[in-house]
């Protein structure tokens, strides 16, 4: 007696003859159900006895490139924001570090007129970008511009000072004091923001006065001119970040887009200020210095020049590059320890005098500095 089985009508798969089963010629039944389990997210071994060696299934192959996907993700993920913090960093130390071999190591005591041909370069260059859509530029008007204006005096003024104070002073202690800046700013938003800080925030910023005072007595390179022109640095830095927050809630309804972008910006700032650079060569005679000057006639000054003009413009790009892929916190406390570095090569590559009470002022003021960075995220 016959009884058949079927669960397939063009071929069985198996077959029952006289109660002894026989596998047919296609894939066995359970092999169907091991592999429909498979399917499903249940991994089954195979018989390795009866099957055989086994590829791996699609699900195998799809988890694979899904964890290769994965790791490549998490790499970029990593590397983008050290990409970015790194670049920062070393365009930040090599402009200061370029500047004061501009002003100091050659002699060269015109400072706005640095300043100048830096604005001009750095506005040549985003246009150039703009003009091969490599960045994009909220369309200028006689309206933004007249808000931007006072914005622009600041950083005119910010940006002379400093090139002023470090033709005097020696790069370590330029760093201590623009600590400094913090706590005018902190005083600032205090009345004008009403915006409270925690006791973290104040403690680092009695360390920094501590620094600063402590740093200028045991300075054996003080220069009284110098200390004047980088505590008016401070001043205008304090004011120019605090302007800055205020107009730019303005510049939202004088744009097309309803937001001034960053390198809308950097454009504002450098083009507006070259009229008022040219005002101030031709009040303080800078114009007749420059052209009797020796130095202009050597090539590595401008390449010097050059240089740090293009690595202004880097820190502008390379730091919203790296607040892009941080965030404030991050980008603030790198920024204080990025100091570090910067004072060092001040002190090692210019061949600064400094006692044993002035080094430690100096190391009190950088910690006084990420101690500060510190406080302001909790």
């Amino acid at each position: 007696m016959t009884s058949d089985f079927k669960l397939d009508e063009a071929e069985p798969d198996f077959v029952s003859v006289n109660g002894v089963v026989k596998i047919g010629e296609r894939t066995n039944v359970v092999r169907k159900i091991l592999n429909g389990f498979r399917r499903q997210g249940n991994r089954v071994a195979p018989d390795r006895g009866s099957w055989g060696t086994e590829p791996p299934g699609d699900d195998t192959v799809e988890l694979l490139v899904d964890e290769d996907e994965k790791r490549e993700h998490g790499s970029r993920k990593l590397s983008a924001p050290l990409f970015a913090g790194t670049a920062y960093c070393i365009s930040s130390c090599s402009m200061i570090v370029l500047n004061k071999v501009v002003l100091s190591s050659y002699s060269f005591n015109a400072g706005i007129s640095l300043m100048f041909y830096q604005n001009l370069l750095s506005t040549v260059i985003v246009v150039l970008l703009h003009f091969f859509g490599l960045v994009s530029l909220e369309r200028l008007n006689w309206k933004l511009v007249r808000v931007w204006i006072p914005v622009n005096i600041i950083f005119v003024g910010m940006l002379v000072s400093g090139m002023y104070s470090l033709n005097y002073i020696n790069i370590a202690m330029v760093t201590i004091l623009k600590n400094m800046t913090n706590i005018i700013t902190a005083v600032g938003e205090y009345f004008i923001f009403r915006k409270h800080q925690n006791r973290k925030v104040w403690i680092a910023m009695f360390l920094m006065i501590i620094s600063a005072v402590s740093g200028g007595i045991t300075d054996l390179s003080f220069d009284a001119v110098g200390y004047a022109w980088q505590i008016i640095n401070c001043i205008l830095t304090a004011g120019y970040s605090l302007t800055l927050r205020r107009v730019m809630d303005t510049t939202k309804h004088l744009t097309k887009s309803g937001s001034l972008n960053e390198v809308s910006m950097v454009l504002l700032n450098n083009m507006l200020s070259l009229p008022f650079a040219i005002i101030l060569i031709l009040m303080f005679n800078e114009w007749e210095y420059v052209i009797n000057s020796d130095v202009i006639s050597l090539p590595m000054f401008w390449v010097v020049a050059t240089l740090s003009g293009v690595l202004g413009l880097a820190i502008s790009f390379t730091s919203m590059w790296f607040l892009k892929e941080t965030g404030p916190t991050t980008y603030s406390l790198v920024g204080s320890l990025n100091k570090i570095p910067i004072s060092i090569a001040g002190l090692v590559l210019f061949n600064v005098r400094v006692s044993l009470e002035n080094l430690f002022s100096i190391l009190f003021g950088l910690f006084a500095g990420v101690f500060f960075a510190r406080a302001k995220m909790s």
